[in-house]
């Protein structure tokens, strides 16, 4: 594009990045801890995930830095339950975060809302990992 030309580049950016379960990890759940258990403690992961996003979220909008701990425990939350991308995110967040780079910090911020939300209904979507009761 010339310089002067009155035109102007629009970017688009395409925020389609698959999300996925470990399924390796749910079936060592499944393995160690029975299905209830399993059942039981992905079903409070998810809860908790959720819960943690939002109080990333509101402690970023008041510049509370205690977001930074806040995306450290979740990244190590959603390792827990096999959901390796929405914890390197949750690092991702934490290091913006430390190292005081708000644009960065924005950035990382839509992202983890767009991961979780997607890693939280890939895990919701996992009827078919748990054991069939009919054997």
């Amino acid at each position: 594009m010339a310089k002067g030309d009155g035109v102007s580049a629009i970017a688009r950016m395409r925020h389609d990045e698959r999300v996925g379960v470990e399924r390796d990890r749910i079936v060592a759940l499944f393995s160690e801890l029975g299905p209830a258990g399993a059942e039981r403690l992905i079903s409070a992961a998810m809860e908790d995930l959720a819960v943690q996003m939002s109080g990333i979220e509101a402690a970023a909008f008041q510049g509370d830095l205690s977001l930074i701990t806040m995306a450290e425990d979740l990244a190590q939350l959603a390792l827990q339950i096999g959901l390796s991308m929405l914890a390197g995110v949750g690092r991702d967040v934490a290091c913006c975060a430390a190292a005081g780079d708000g644009v960065a910090l924005a950035a990382t911020l839509a992202r983890l809302q767009r991961v979780g939300a997607r890693s939280l209904m890939a895990v919701w979507d996992l009827q078919d990992l748990r054991p069939d009761p009919a054997g």
